[in-house]
């Protein structure tokens, strides 16, 4: 396997990962965790080393725009405040069947193809020990036409 000049070696996947979730009865009241929520992981790496989530994806279930709001714990029981911190949001699409992803997902290193000065790959990775959680933001605590959420990408 190929090193760098600083022996280190390129991340390398060990196995696939692709999860989903439906919405319908997972939602959290605001942006900031407070009290009860229902919100589930959608990626637990609790007892992994890590992972690198390339694509999280909604698909719409209705023609109403649901807010999809993730977090990251170190908890894989509850979502709890104080131990999760919020990492970003996304609209689902108002067509059933559209899809929409979280573009805001953070910068990566990796080198890109020729493509312009602003092109930079985007993925997000879920560090050793750490929960990515997802839930509907919205009071009511449950409905039956919520977003299928869904997260791929690769264990290392």
């Amino acid at each position: 396997m190929a090193t760098t000049s600083t022996n280190k070696q390129p991340l390398l996947v060990d196995r696939v990962m692709h999860n989903v979730l439906k919405l319908d009865d997972i939602a959290i009241s605001a942006i900031d965790i407070q009290g009860a929520n229902t919100a589930e992981p959608l990626v637990d790496g609790s007892q992994a080393d890590g992972c690198i989530i390339e694509d999280i994806y909604a698909i719409a279930r209705s023609t109403t725009a649901y807010t999809i709001n993730l977090y990251i714990s170190t908890e894989f029981d509850y979502l709890r405040p104080g131990k999760g911190i919020f990492v970003g949001s996304f609209k689902s699409q108002t067509t059933v069947g559209d899809v929409s992803r979280w573009e805001e997902m953070p910068k990566i290193l990796a080198p890109v193809p020729q493509a312009g000065s602003e092109a930079q790959f985007r993925a997000f990775y879920l560090p050793k020990g750490r929960v990515l959680w997802v839930a509907r933001e919205g009071t009511t605590a449950e409905v039956t036409d919520a977003p299928l959420v869904g997260a791929q990408g690769g264990w290392y």
